[in-house]
């Protein structure tokens, strides 16, 4: 490891004291400067790194390997020649200048790199949609929620099914916050190995694993100053939950491989459509977690407990659909539109939205007709008294069953005995049911 005397912290040293503070190969033991507010030493006082306004103070103790003098000063050049300790290098003059050069720039490089591509990732997030209230008294109720909550520092939980929207109730906590001017970070906890899972949200050091190359900033660290989303947390490894917590507790980071930690001031807002009391008797999720996130919680309703929001989502989604697609579809028929009511949404908002793309690609005039729906949603049951009452009941009870197996199997992702034990069935009976309807593990999951 490098030992390092930084004397000068302007704008230069402060640069300097950035790019070596991430190396884990370079030890900073002293940064000098006559101005105790200068730059530099503002930085390496919020790092933890020896200050002084006198660099013989540094100068006196054999420390250090090299001295890199950025104060462009030829005396103060020649006296740190001369008081110099026994083999340390010294660097300065043009040379000094060039490397805080070099070092600003390279910092700047990856602050822009940083900011470019957190504004990729709100602009796409963006263009995903909005939070849509409607007329459901639930759903004005959680806008009236969004509004208090959004402009206090709380913590924020939000549960609800898959689907129901809870990432768009995130970005208006955000969008309604006090933070609003800093960066909205997401992060599904599901879509990452707990391994990855924490160099993503700590960063990591180079050498830190195989294929650590280079220094990585973590999504706390990006985040800082602004709001993080953290999507389905309770598939957070119970590892990656202690570290979590930590942070939480101290506001503090340590990234894989360092040794030391840093402060950050992030707003958490997370999600889970998981019912983490079960988890906790369970033992994989942890309970002091549960009550630090808890402070605030927001619960969804499914898209089933809203029906009269249908008519207007669809419209939104109609809208949206037709803008993507480039086809003037104007409106939906109002036989489509029962079908869509009486549908049962397992799937939710992100179902709705899908099938109304899926009717602006088909249909070949300017209204969605309930031919353009899938057959699933045109099979809805509507009492038909030429039937007969028997007849009528074993139409119902079939597309109950159809609808219900469907549902179970998407939630156990397609594990038939997770869908058998959450149907409170034998394995053998809901195997037999999906034959009987001609069920396959990939048609349910069609149906999300």
């Amino acid at each position: 490891m490098t030992r390092i005397i930084l004397i000068g912290a302007g704008r230069g040293g402060r640069a300097l004291v950035q790019l070596f503070h991430k190396d884990p190969s370079v030890e900073i033991v002293g940064v000098a400067d006559k101005d105790e507010g200068a730059p530099g030493i503002v930085l390496a006082r919020e790092l933890g790194l020896p200050v002084a306004a006198n660099y013989r103070k540094f100068l006196k103790a054999d420390a250090a390997d090299l001295i890199i003098d950025v104060t462009g000063d030829p005396d103060v050049g020649r006296e740190v020649y001369r008081l110099r300790p026994h083999g340390t290098e010294v660097i300065g003059g043009k040379t000094a200048r060039f490397i805080s050069d070099f070092a600003g720039t390279r910092n700047q490089a990856e602050c822009l790199q940083d900011q470019y591509q957190l504004a990729m990732r709100e602009l796409e997030a963006r263009a995903e949609g909005e939070f849509i209230i409607g007329s459901n008294l639930k759903m004005k109720e959680i806008s009236g929620l969004i509004s208090k909550v959004a402009p206090t520092p709380t913590t924020v939980l939000i549960r609800g099914e898959s689907g129901t929207g809870k990432e768009l109730v995130a970005r208006a906590i955000h969008r309604n916050g006090t933070r609003s001017n800093h960066p909205l970070v997401t992060l599904n906890c599901t879509a990452l190995s707990p391994a990855l899972l924490e160099s993503e949200l700590f960063g990591y050091r180079r050498g830190a694993f195989t294929g650590a190359y280079n220094d990585s900033k973590g999504l706390f660290e990006k985040a800082d100053g602004g709001t993080m989303f953290l999507d389905e947390i309770g598939d957070m490894s119970l590892e990656i939950q202690a570290k979590f917590l930590r942070t939480l507790q101290t506001g503090e980071i340590r990234a894989v491989g360092d040794m030391r930690t840093r402060k950050v001031s992030v707003r958490i807002v997370a999600a889970t459509n998981r019912n983490l009391e079960t988890a906790i008797r369970e033992g994989t999720f942890r309970e002091d977690l549960f009550y630090r996130i808890n402070t605030f919680t927001i619960t969804l309703p499914p898209l089933r407990e809203r029906i009269e929001d249908i008519p207007f989502l669809a419209e939104y989604f109609l809208l949206r659909a037709r803008a993507k697609v480039n086809k003037k579809v104007e409106n939906i028929a109002p036989q489509a539109l029962a079908l869509l009511k009486n549908y049962s949404w397992p799937g939710n908002l992100r179902e709705l939205e899908n099938i109304i793309e899926r009717a602006v690609v088909l249909t070949s005039s300017s209204t969605v007709e309930a031919e353009h729906l899938p057959l699933h949603v045109q099979d809805v049951v509507s009492f038909k008294p030429q039937m007969g009452f028997m007849p009528s009941k074993a139409r119902a009870i079939a597309q109950f069953e159809r609808e219900a197996l469907s549902s179970y199997l998407v939630k156990a992702d397609g594990n038939i005995s997770r869908a058998a034990k959450l149907a409170k069935i034998p394995r053998r009976t809901f195997h037999r049911l999906l034959a009987k309807h001609r069920i396959s593990i990939g048609s349910a999951r069609e149906q999300e």
